[in-house]
């Protein structure tokens, strides 16, 4: 199995994400942060559930 969000957080520590943003209508997720990266994968949605593994690595970025 793909280790989805070990790679995400490892991307986001290599400085490759550009922004985040909080979306209520993402397809087939609803509510979710999308995490956008300068590299392929380009987006990653990450679901509510997971948000508090994510909050110390989004702190002091802005999202938008």
């Amino acid at each position: 199995m793909y280790p989805y969000h070990n790679r995400i957080k490892q991307r986001i520590r290599n400085g490759e994400l550009i922004k985040w943003e909080m979306v209520y209508d993402y397809p087939k997720i609803g509510e979710c942060i999308l995490l956008h990266f300068s590299t392929v994968p380009h987006i990653r949605p990450i679901r509510p559930h997971r948000y508090v593994e994510y909050a110390a690595l989004l702190e002091g970025m802005t999202g938008e």
